[in-house]
């Protein structure tokens, strides 16, 4: 099986060459060894004796659309680690890193044939040594079974359906074996963020103990992020006694709700939960709500925590009544690390960052940690250390403690904060760590 997932890479260069997803941004430096063996020669790109290998780093996240916003800042994060690597003098390799986009102008977000396309050529790239996203989970449904067969190590700093990792209740048995079709069994996927099936459940029980709902209509985008969350959200309502008076998947192609939020202040709900993201129409969501004169609030998951959400919607809108829940903090919590990371993001971009752009950062970092250890160009032994990873405390979260990666590669820090939006920005008001 080894030497079959060895030649596919030559089969998949020629289809790749024809894919979407042309190289955007070169990160620090360039060049490199070109045999196609993806072992290298000891030469740099123009071919002198003990010059430095390259090394090249990709990430696949939507470029075009409504979140650009929220990915320009996974790709700053991802940028500035590769800075300070390459400004170590004992750095061994040249890291050439290539911003790919795995959106459409057509779409106006995420594309499946664009996201197959950027893992593809990414395997036939004997430099590319990581592949860093997406920022979408229906997207990893695509990536992960090539990137699995190829041996190619993909780390997300957004992706949250905890179904592409492990089993879930009630939801997808054939999760997440179909994305995992190398045999015997390997894991090439993981994640620097908490997973739904934390984020959806305390969701549900900040919506009893916090804003004291009995009553609660969920939506959904019909995606497998928003649906599933919304299913996850649904099951802790249950289990707590918040009664569920409705539940649907809405149109995302439709201009505007008017029609559903009338049929929903029907039911007079203390709570309107979406699951979903500002691209899937979250934003209108909330701006239709407030026109029909519903006066409960709206909460909803990471997927709208961004001001691309906040400037859809209106800030005018969200103020004091809407609340939105991230997994991990946000980048106003941060200590140590932590906040070293957003003050030097801020004097660099002139920009606060938001709040994926630390997840960004902290993925390249586990990446570079893991190249450096191994000290070779070896996408097998840079896939072991990078899962290997344990007690991590050379990023920006999990504090003096650190952090890793468990057995099904997802993160071992589990948190959630719900933050309210408040004069046009995101203000935590609680933060729960399991």
């Amino acid at each position: 099986m080894q030497n079959s997932a060895a030649g596919n890479v030559n089969r998949r260069k020629f289809l790749a060459l024809g894919g979407a997803g042309a190289l955007a941004l070169s990160g620090c430096g360039g060049g490199g060894d070109n045999k196609g063996d993806g072992k290298g020669d000891g030469k740099g790109g123009d071919g002198t004796p003990g010059a430095k290998e390259t090394i090249r780093i990709v990430s696949s996240l939507p470029r075009t659309g409504s979140a650009r916003g929220q990915t320009n800042t996974i790709v700053n994060g991802i940028q500035m680690a590769v800075e300070e690597y390459m400004a170590d003098p004992k750095a061994k390799f040249v890291i050439d890193y290539k911003d790919w986009d795995d959106a459409t102008a057509a779409a106006g977000a995420w594309d499946g044939p664009t996201e197959k396309a950027n893992a593809q050529k990414a395997i036939a790239d004997p430099d590319v040594m990581a592949y860093i996203g997406p920022y979408n989970s229906n997207a990893a449904k695509i990536s992960m079974p090539e990137l699995n067969e190829a041996g190619l190590v993909q780390i997300s700093p957004a992706v949250t359906w905890p179904g592409l990792t492990k089993k879930i209740k009630g939801v997808a048995p054939d999760e997440p074996e179909k994305y995992q079709p190398f045999k015997p069994k390997r894991i090439h996927f993981c994640r620097v963020c908490t997973t739904d099936d934390l984020q959806g459940p305390l969701a549900a029980d900040f919506a009893k103990e916090e804003l004291k709902a009995k009553k609660v209509y969920i939506l959904d985008d019909k995606e497998l992020y928003g649906e599933g969350l919304a299913k996850l959200f649904k099951q802790r309502c249950d289990e707590i006694g918040i009664q569920v008076v409705g539940q649907e998947g809405i149109d995302t192609a439709a201009v505007e709700f008017g029609g559903l939020m009338t049929k929903i202040k029907a039911t007079s709900p203390d709570l309107v939960y979406f699951g979903g993201t500002t691209q899937s129409k979250g934003g209108q969501i909330a701006k239709d709500l407030v026109k029909s004169g519903m006066t409960c609030p709206m909460l909803a998951p990471d997927g709208c925590y961004e001001q691309a959400f906040i400037d859809s919607a209106g800030a005018a809108n969200l103020n004091d009544r809407t609340y939105v829940t991230i997994v991990g903090l946000d980048p106003s919590q941060l200590t140590g690390k932590g906040a070293e990371f957003v003050k030097k993001y801020k004097e660099k971009f002139k920009t606060d960052p938001e709040a994926f752009a630390l997840y960004g950062y902290e993925c390249a970092k586990v990446v570079l940690a893991a190249i450096t250890k191994v000290g070779k160009k070896d996408r097998e032994e840079i896939r072991k250390a990078v899962l290997a990873t344990t007690k991590f405390t050379e990023g920006a979260v999990g504090g003096a403690e650190g952090w890793g990666f468990d057995r099904n590669g997802d993160t071992t820090l589990r948190q959630v904060t719900v933050s309210r939006v408040e004069g046009g920005k995101f203000v935590p008001k609680k933060t729960v760590t399991k």
